[in-house]
Formats: C-alpha cells, structure tokens, sequence
C-alpha cells in the first residue's frame, strides 16, 4: 500500500527588496528599462505576486536570473512584475492558486544550486502540479524546483519543502 505524504511548501516570488531596486532605478540590471503598459489579462503571470494580471493593471517585461551568484546555471530570461510594488504573495504552505497546473517544466536543483538532471520533469497537460513537485521534494537529491512556463521555460516561482 502506497502513502500519501503533503508537504508544507515554501514558494518564493521574486524577492520584492530585488523588484523595489529594479523599480527605484528604472532598469532590470541586464540593460533594460522598465516599459510599462497595460496587461490584457490574457495570460501575463505577475512573478511579483505569483497571480495572472488583471487587463488593465500596469505590468512590466523585466530580464530576471533565479539565481544571484555566480552559477553555469544562472539564466536571464523575462518575467512581468506589477510596474509599482503590489502586495506581493503571500505563502501558504500550497503552490499559488492561479500558477499550479501545468503544462510546466520542473526543474530540480540539489543542495548547492547545481541542476539535477535526473528528476526534471515536463507536464504537458493541465495537471495538478502539487503532487508532482511534492514527489520530486522528497527525493534526498532535490533541495528545490523551479517551476518554469513549458514552451519559452520562463521561471515562474522556486519552490522547497519545509
């Protein structure tokens, strides 16, 4: 018989401290500066407060890296953020509501930030991500997952077990 184990989960946004410089300087630190505009509400997914945005609200495309050390794995690729500080996400223990179903890409990292290869996963359906990213938490070599947008793999929230 197989057991069922819920995981408190941490999930971490971008660090709003990382988005009030970006804001208070106008530019993303890799040449970018910031374009606001309005969001159409169809799809634009807030790494700030880890919720899709509501037409209307003023959004931003900002070049992001989930990594702030030095890394082979630290990638820059585009995230939207709220132009002005929102709210931010508030952590409830679960994935966020509005960005847990697939299709994703999981990535799993070890201990010291270096890629596990092994356990990445791709959901391509509309499956319930949190099982999945329990599953892969509990494996003695995955200290954390990013969950990733499945075709341009933009970074979505990191996430690890308590």
């Amino acid at each position: 018989m197989s057991t069922h184990r819920t995981h408190n989960l941490t999930v971490n946004a971008i660090d709003p401290a990382r988005l009030d410089v970006v804001r208070m300087t106008g530019a993303d630190g890799h040449g970018n500066q910031l374009r606001p505009f309005a969001a159409t509400g169809q799809g634009e997914p807030q790494r700030c407060c880890l919720r899709y945005a509501e037409p209307g609200e003023q959004i931003t495309l900002i070049s992001y890296a989930p990594f702030e050390h030095p890394s082979v794995w630290r990638e820059v690729g585009p995230v939207y953020i709220h132009a002005a500080r929102c709210v931010g996400y508030t952590p409830t223990g679960r994935l966020p509501d509005q960005l847990a179903i697939g299709p994703r890409v999981l990535r799993t990292y070890r201990a010291d930030d270096t890629m596990n290869y092994e356990h990445n996963t791709v959901v391509t359906d509309e499956a319930d991500l949190q099982p999945i990213v329990e599953r892969l938490l509990g494996k003695p070599d995955v200290a954390t997952v990013h969950v990733r947008t499945l075709a341009p793999q933009c970074f979505l929230y990191a996430v690890a077990a308590d």
